[in-house]
């Protein structure tokens, strides 16, 4: 069974703080599961307080930082700072009241590995693209690290300021909801920062929630001839992701190390194996969609592929019946204990053993705020 977790020895040990002052193909279903009954998913509450490290001449004198009003600017000091070229982003309100009864906005941002990791507090009456550039701007200068070529960030709500923010810097804005790094942080921060900051509002709902629309139709190009429910050993799994590497191929990984994701060599791995005779340029534009999940939709007998931040997709349909409805509800069971982990591969036809296309997806949870 797959554990879910975020992987606490990332945690910065020498940070800079400051105190702040506030749908079409169609084919049968041919996979089937025994789930385990338990979820597998265990998210992380509670990292161990952060700590603050100065040196000292010979010594190193550290100290216990237990102010949640405290930010944060770090970079390992083991990193390339040149070898960062992607960050992740979030601007948005906190469940949290400054001095003058008004919600605290908050900038993170990381990089996948968490090399990176910066916040910063922000009054509600400073939000715009002018102050989103600066604080940008200032994570580049402080730390010495070069802007990055991309910035990756969930809230479609926030795409017009990030977007012209980061156009301004010369960087690439790419709303995309495989900010995987920067979700699961954001989820301790609310348990280990948020919920002790003096302001904290209980039963507070995040001003911003995660897009979740009616799917729609998937363009023609998108389409393949042929799909199937599979499932593939965790070792096959990672053959294929280090092939990446190695031989030409559309797709993307997850880092599992840093999302503290352990699964044994023999667990099975559910996916999605979709075969078209143009299966190259199939999976060439997948390529370019910020693929984030596939679900399965009972209800309505259909896949759901989930790209962007809110672009939602019809990506297969099946006919409905107790047997193919037990199929998908099977697969989606196996997702779950896998804590979320599955696959999407295309391929030129399903009986091949290569795939020409191939992405590993976690459909995690949205952050609580």
């Amino acid at each position: 069974m797959a554990t879910l977790s975020f992987n606490p020895t990332r945690i910065p040990r020498t940070p800079k703080t400051k105190t702040a002052s506030f749908r079409k193909p169609t084919s049968r279903v041919s996979f089937s599961v025994q789930p385990n009954a338990s979820s597998g998913r265990k998210l992380a509450h509670g990292f161990p307080k952060l700590r603050v490290s100065t040196q000292e001449e010979a010594g190193v004198e550290e100290y216990e930082e237990d102010d949640p009003t405290v930010e944060m600017s770090y970079l390992d000091p083991e990193t390339d700072p040149e070898s960062i070229l992607e960050w992740e982003l979030d601007f948005c309100s906190r469940p949290m009241l400054d001095i003058r009864g008004k919600k605290v906005w908050e900038l993170v941002v990381c990089d996948e590995s968490l090399a990176l990791q910066f916040t910063k507090y922000f009054p509600n009456n400073a939000i715009n693209s002018i102050t989103l550039r600066d604080a940008l701007g200032s994570i580049s200068e402080d730390l010495g690290v070069p802007l990055p070529q991309k910035i990756r960030f969930f809230r479609s709500q926030m795409q017009t300021i990030i977007t012209k923010a980061c156009r301004e810097l010369g960087i690439k804005p790419i709303p995309s909801k495989r900010c995987l790094s920067l979700q699961l942080w954001l989820g301790e921060r609310y348990e280990t920062v948020y919920k002790r900051h003096p302001g904290f509002q209980k039963g507070s709902k995040p001003l911003l929630a995660l897009d979740n629309p009616f799917p729609i139709d998937l363009p023609e190009n998108l389409y393949g001839d042929k799909w199937a429910f599979v499932q593939l050993p965790f070792s096959a799994i990672r053959e294929e992701i280090a092939s990446m590497d190695t031989r030409f191929m559309f797709g993307s990984s997850l880092d599992l190390d840093l999302l503290g994701i352990a699964v044994d060599d023999e667990t099975l791995i559910p996916g999605l194996s979709v075969a078209s005779s143009r299966a190259k340029p199939l999976a060439a534009w997948m390529n370019g969609l910020e693929v984030c999940a596939v679900e399965s939709d009972t209800s309505k007998g259909c896949l759901i592929l989930s790209v962007g931040v809110s672009t939602r997709y019809i990506y297969a349909t099946y006919n409905k019946s107790p047997v193919t409805t037990a199929e998908a509800e099977s697969w989606e069971a196996a997702k779950k204990t896998c804590g979320g982990l599955h696959f999407l591969a295309v391929q030129e036809d399903l009986d091949s053993d290569d795939c020409v296309g191939f992405w590993l997806l976690l459909d995690l949870p949205p952050p609580p705020v």
